[in-house]
Formats: C-alpha cells, structure tokens, sequence
C-alpha cells in the first residue's frame, strides 16, 4: 500500500471548502454539498456531544452542520496533517471551538479516519481528544 499525504490535502481542503459554503450561505442549498460528499455518506459523531448520533445522506450533513452551526459560533482548525492510503484519508489538527451559548474557547487535539469514494466523502469518524471538556464549554 502507498501511502501519499500529498494527495489527501485537495479532498480535505475542498470538504471543508464546502462545509463552510453552506454555513455562510443564506439558502443552504443541499445540493451544494454533494461536491464533496458522496450521496450515501455517513458521518459518526460521539454519543457523548450534543450532535451526536449517524448522519447520513445529503440531508444528514445538512442536519449536522446546522447542529453544529447552533452549538457553535466559530469553529476552526489549524496546524492540519493528513495521510492518504488508497481511498482512506488519516488527518489530525488543533480544533478551535467557541461556544455559541457562553462565548467559552476550547483547543484540543483532533483526528478524523475519512473513507472517499470517486473522491467523494462516502465515510468519517471524527475522533476529539475530551468530549467531557467540549460538552462543559458548551
């Protein structure tokens, strides 16, 4: 297996590319985010956050970015590193959350294990260092 972590950055950069799209935009087109997210695309958030659960389909992302867009009033990632393996994408950064409610600022540790298909997000597990700190900022 060939690991190229070059390759995984253009998949990375336009799903989030996307994902910002939508939360700025007034409409929220569900179509719009079918350029980085295969139709049958699954995303397992925590029990433990207040998304938490399977998010499938188009219109299940839809539903999570606006969970997360309630919960959140910024949230960012910075120092970025990825892997890719076939059609298996490794990332990790520094997660940067401000909680819509309180205004409180979290920073921790992040890695998601993102599956593509046709270079489509088909699957994602995110992984977040303390749910418990999350949960208590919010």
């Amino acid at each position: 297996m060939d690991c190229d972590c070059t390759d995984a950055m253009p998949l990375l950069k336009r799903m989030f590319e996307v994902e910002l799209g939508f939360l700025r935009s007034d409409e929220k087109d569900v179509r719009s985010l079918a350029r980085a997210f295969h139709p049958d695309v699954v995303v397992h958030e925590p029990a433990s956050l207040p998304y938490a659960g399977d998010w499938k389909g188009l219109e299940g992302i839809a539903a999570l970015l606006g969970r997360m867009s309630e919960v959140w009033s910024d949230m960012a990632v910075a120092d970025m590193t990825a892997a890719r393996v076939e059609d298996t994408v490794f990332m990790s950064c520094t997660l940067k959350l401000t909680s819509r409610a309180t205004g409180a600022v979290i920073e921790q540790p992040f890695a998601e294990v993102l599956h593509f298909r046709n270079g489509l997000l088909l699957d994602g597990t995110p992984f977040y260092h303390d749910t418990a700190g999350i949960v208590a900022v919010v």
